[in-house]
């Protein structure tokens, strides 16, 4: 068997410079065995950087730094967390309403249109004004 690698660790730097490179279109493939480094390492540093920016990529080993976003989710107190919930499911709601409300109106619109079309079948000559069904009195 072949021995263990010890695991590199890349600066923060470094990884800017290759991911910059990826992004300026560099060869993936090429770029990784320029710098013996495993391709889907390279990816990973890549969406690091995409979802979090530079502060996303780890400084050598380690934990990584949070995206801000994420950072502030994981700070907020649950009371508000709570409220935020409460007002997304008031607000699911009242778009799931507005939607019923549309989806009715339609309804309504594909009758009239299919009664208007319907009316429009009785006449046979252009120009010449459709006949309705006979009312019953």
């Amino acid at each position: 068997m072949f021995p263990k690698k010890k695991p590199r660790g890349f600066s923060r730097d470094f990884k800017l410079k290759v991911v910059e490179r990826m992004e300026a279109g560099e060869n993936v493939a090429a770029l990784a065995r320029e710098l013996d480094i495993q391709r889907p390492l390279l990816y990973r540093w890549r969406n690091a950087f995409r979802s979090g920016g530079k502060r996303a990529l780890r400084n050598r080993r380690g934990r990584p730094v949070l995206p801000p976003a994420v950072e502030m989710a994981h700070s907020r107190d649950p009371s508000q967390e709570a409220r935020d919930l409460v007002e997304a499911r008031r607000r699911i709601a009242e778009l799931e309403r507005k939607i019923g409300q549309q989806q009715v109106d339609l309804d309504f619109f594909k009758e009239a249109l299919r009664h208007l079309e319907a009316s429009r079948r009785y006449s046979s000559v252009h120009g010449e004004t459709a006949s309705s069904r006979a009312s019953k009195r």
